[in-house]
């Protein structure tokens, strides 16, 4: 496992709930301006084939995506709504797991956006999402 450093341009994310559980979750800002969110897996996070869960690649992606789409709604909650993952590879414990997401349209309410998780140039995951901005006090609120 490589570990993941604050000299390398990483920060933790204070992401608690269900990401605390399976994190800790980096961030680091890339090149466009994006950012690119980090996973260093180990054998809590393995199936029983000894893999990495396609449960913890779909949270990090989901939690990818869920910034991203918080950024790009002005910082204001965001839902899932819709999420397809399609697993490319697999990986095993140990592996870092880096999910970058850009959004692709912004409708209204609705944030879509496309995500990919990797470890290292290798592609582990794909995803498409939307996410529904939650104003509060809206009469569809998914609270």
């Amino acid at each position: 496992m490589t570990e993941i450093r604050e000299e390398e341009g990483w920060k933790p994310l204070k992401a608690g709930g269900f990401m605390a559980g399976i994190g800790p979750l980096h961030a680091r800002r890339r090149q466009d301006g994006g950012f690119t969110y980090a996973l260093e897996t180990g054998e809590a996070h393995a199936n029983a084939l000894g893999l990495v869960h396609g449960g913890v690649i779909t949270g990090l992606v989901d939690q990818a995506i869920a910034l991203v789409a918080w950024h790009a709604a002005g910082r204001a909650p965001v839902v899932t709504v819709q999420i397809d993952t399609r697993f490319a590879a697999s990986a095993k414990p140990g592996a870092r797991l880096e999910a970058k997401a850009n959004v692709r349209h912004v409708a209204g309410s609705l944030v879509f956006l496309d995500a990919e998780v990797c470890e290292g140039e290798r592609t582990v995951a794909l995803a498409t999402a939307v996410m529904k901005i939650a104003r509060k006090g809206g009469p569809d609120d998914r609270q």
